[in-house]
């Protein structure tokens, strides 16, 4: 297990420096300048190239990433170019709303997606098999946007169950919650689907239907378990996705997560800003994919971690 630990240390700080390095890249190659939209449209020529000394935007490309890379070992995720403080303390305040919201959206589309999943492997190529799989193939593919205008417009502004926008209540949580759920649920479903239908044809559940057990202690105690582990994998997946990729979300329901965070630096190009979320996201992902390869072993023994 500690080998595992060291392995996995070294792959993040692999990760993250290649994360890095392609993120730094890719927003010096904006045509955007962020001196000219601090300086404003009427701003002349000195006074932009006063503020690129000042952001030090003025340095070659490598030491400007080197200078980026000392602080970051440090800890220092650099000073926003539009809000003038820190980058790390307007992450950290985010991060409790991401975190409630990115908890309850995988609660939601684990919970959808496990029971249609089941249900369409035991009712496999009828009716309810078809109609299962055609939702969750809709709803992998309906645009975020426009699954969270529907709820807005049917939930919020004409039944008034849910505020519209907002947050710090349960019944603020709810519609964007459900709209990364129902979205995410699909995937589920159709991953559910076929681990369950591999399981249901092995020995043991056929020894279990044998022995006259229940079909609901033989499904629930024998096949679910087993069929699980895919599962695993996506919520550690699902874990990095939902810390950076809620911006659509968290923007039309004015959550004021990291997303939203995001979002506005984009408009902006607050460059260090944008750099602190990316990885943030990146050390998600991995880990929540430590997670998953931490759990896996735990539901089926067989499973070893190399």
């Amino acid at each position: 297990m500690a080998a595992l630990f060291l392995r996995r240390i070294v792959q993040a700080a692999l990760i993250l420096l290649g994360v890095a390095a392609i993120t730094f890249l890719m927003l010096y190659a904006l045509p955007a300048d962020p001196a000219v939209l601090l300086a404003g449209r009427n701003a002349t020529p000195q006074t932009v190239a006063n503020i690129r000394h000042q952001l030090g935007l003025d340095q070659p490309l490598a030491v400007q990433f080197w200078h980026y890379l000392v602080d970051l070992v440090q800890g220092d995720l650099g000073r926003s170019f539009n809000q003038k403080t820190a980058v790390a303390p307007l992450i950290a305040a985010r991060l409790p709303a991401t975190l409630t919201l990115m908890a309850a959206g995988i609660a939601i589309e684990v919970v959808i997606g496990l029971t249609l999943g089941v249900v369409a492997a035991l009712r496999r190529d009828g009716f309810v098999d078809r109609a299962v799989m055609t939702m969750s193939f809709v709803g992998v593919s309906t645009p975020q946007f426009l699954v969270a205008l529907l709820l807005l417009y049917v939930f919020a502004a004409t039944l008034g169950w849910f505020p519209m926008s907002g947050y710090g209540t349960a019944a603020h949580l709810v519609l964007p919650a459900f709209t990364l759920g129902i979205l995410g649920a699909g995937w589920y479903a159709r991953v559910v689907r076929s681990a369950m239908i591999d399981v249901l044809g092995q020995d043991y559940v056929r020894t279990a239907n044998a022995k006259g057990l229940s079909a609901p202690r033989v499904v629930l105690r024998h096949a679910l378990p087993n069929a699980l582990l895919p599962v695993i994998a996506m919520i550690g997946i699902d874990i990095g996705q939902f810390m950076g990729g809620t911006v659509v979300v968290e923007a039309v329901y004015g959550w004021p997560g990291i997303g939203q965070l995001a979002w506005q630096a984009i408009q902006q190009v607050d460059i260090p800003i944008i750099m602190g979320v990316t990885l943030v996201s990146a050390l998600a992902i991995v880990l929540g994919n430590l997670f998953a390869d931490l759990v896996a072993p735990l539901i089926d023994p067989r499973i070893r971690t190399a």
